[in-house]
């Protein structure tokens, strides 16, 4: 269903991206705009004193308490350790960055356009909250997007990034009709815009990625574009240029591994149950061991078969590409 899925997404030419700006969007920005524009901006703050992160944890606390009470990592937290290696690894020759986490659904974040200014990108996670709810702690989060972007600081995020980027600059979001999406979205497709943007370079054209959500965007914003669609989710990544800024993000999670899988499965295992993607807990406790076996040992091609699992999910460096993509832009 997958493939055959995707083939008809591709011949429909992945028409939801492409009617995404007739969306209504705040008043236009007050000048001019360009993607290159934002990164020459964040390419002037100096590396001289080191790199400088900013991490958005979009979750509640109470949905930060549940994760970790399944043994899962705090979203915050994932991502500041997948931007640390990266960083490490590919950028800063071993050098740890200064990545700091702030927690907006608790609290309204206290920096200002002036103190945004001063990182070289912000990076949002995933979050539990809906994001067309009419709740405090969804509405703190879209203002500071906003606020972002009057800095014109490049962010970059997963999942409720994806959906915050574009409330933010005036497009719609809501239930995706197809339902809930999680573990591993199929056979995403690349479009077009999306082959030859930078965050793709060196992905393939098509690919499996971790997720988990039940809504989507439903209409892009002007001066967005869609990058990735598949059969289940329209727009599976996107690009929203906005005020002084541009926003990066993707309705996946490349921070995930098969470990963080297992336990947020375990987390939402009663509502997966439910909702009819496992039989009973003993059918998903099978599978989320199953999870953990093969990230204990990737040698077991048995269970990697059964799994459907091929590169895009196990190797780091191909799943993480758009995150290492994104840093090399903003640091170069």
């Amino acid at each position: 269903q997958g493939v055959r899925g995707a083939r008809v997404w591709a011949r429909r030419g992945g028409r939801a991206c492409e009617g995404a700006s007739a969306s209504p969007s705040p008043p236009p920005p007050p000048s001019s705009f360009s993607a290159t524009a934002s990164f020459r901006i964040a390419s002037r703050r100096s590396l001289s004193t080191g790199v400088k992160l900013l991490v958005v944890d979009g979750y509640s606390k109470q949905g930060r308490d549940d994760l970790k009470a399944g043994g899962a990592s705090e979203a915050g937290i994932l991502y500041k350790r997948m931007l640390n290696t990266i960083i490490r690894k590919e950028i800063s020759g071993g050098v740890d960055p200064t990545v700091d986490i702030v927690y907006p659904a608790d609290e309204e974040v206290p920096l200002s356009v002036s103190a945004l200014k001063s990182y070289h990108g912000v990076a949002w996670t995933g979050s539990s909250l809906t994001i067309y709810e009419d709740e405090p702690q969804v509405h703190r989060q879209i203002e500071f997007a906003r606020k972002v972007f009057e800095a014109g600081t490049p962010q970059f995020g997963s999942c409720w990034a994806l959906q915050v980027s574009v409330m933010s600059a005036g497009g719609t979001c809501g239930k995706n009709p197809r339902g809930r999406e999680i573990g591993f979205s199929r056979k995403i497709m690349l479009t077009t815009e999306g082959m030859a943007h930078p965050m793709f370079q060196g992905k393939p054209p098509v690919f499996d990625a971790f997720t988990s959500h039940f809504d989507e965007a439903s209409s892009l914003p002007v001066g967005a574009s869609c990058l990735a669609g598949s059969w289940h989710t329209s727009i599976q990544a996107c690009e929203v240029k906005y005020l002084n800024g541009t926003f990066w993000s993707i309705q996946y999670h490349p921070e995930y591994d098969l470990h963080e899988l297992a336990r947020l499965l375990y987390c939402r295992s009663p509502g997966l149950i439910e909702q009819g993607y496992f039989i009973d807990e003993a059918d998903a406790k099978r599978y989320i061991e199953t999870l953990e076996l093969v990230h204990e040992d990737p040698g077991r091609k048995d269970l990697i078969w059964q799994l459907g699992l091929d590169s895009d999910i196990l190797d780091e460096d191909i799943r993480q590409i758009e995150v290492s993509n994104w840093l090399r832009m903003i640091l170069k």
